[in-house]
């Protein structure tokens, strides 16, 4: 039986990204993004809000990428994978993490606060950034659809 394991989440950075490196010299990333879900209570009338914390991992150029551009507050869409992961705490204690490892990542919202992100210019500002590091979305072929790209994340 085939299975599937994919996650996207458009949200808001709680913190600026925190870049290291590992010994072979490649860049690792780490995130938190919130969602946050807004309802009214069939009960009381009320309006309710839920936020839930995602811990997001980005490798190599992406990596990069994200710890350049991305600040506290940045709204991001990410497309990756769950990934559990175990380690040993400063006691000897085994512990569990469970982060989304990114694949894809695209800047959303305004640039005001972005840093150098506008420098970039051109048409390739809106193309999403893949974990193969190509920030140029593919060329669609000639046709009546091509004026249709507007701003939805995916």
């Amino acid at each position: 039986m085939a299975s599937v394991n994919k996650v996207i989440l458009v949200g808001n950075l709680g913190r600026d990204p925190e870049t290291r490196y590992n010994p072979e010299g490649g860049a690792i990333t780490n995130i938190s993004i919130a969602t946050t879900e807004q309802w009214k209570d069939k009960a009381s009338g009320e309006k309710q809000e839920r936020t839930e914390w995602h811990r997001v991992v980005f490798f190599n150029r992406l990596a990069e990428i994200a710890g350049e551009y991305l600040k506290k507050g940045s709204q991001v869409y990410v497309e990756g994978n769950l990934r559990t992961r175990k380690w040993q705490d400063k006691e000897g204690k085994e512990r569990y993490t469970t982060e989304i490892v990114a694949e894809r990542m695209q800047m959303l919202g305004s640039r005001q606060g972005s840093g150098d992100a506008g420098a970039r210019g051109g048409d390739d500002d809106k193309a999403p950034v893949t974990a193969g590091g190509e920030g140029k979305s593919a060329k669609k072929p000639a046709g009546k659809f091509d004026d249709m790209d507007d701003d939805i994340p995916f």
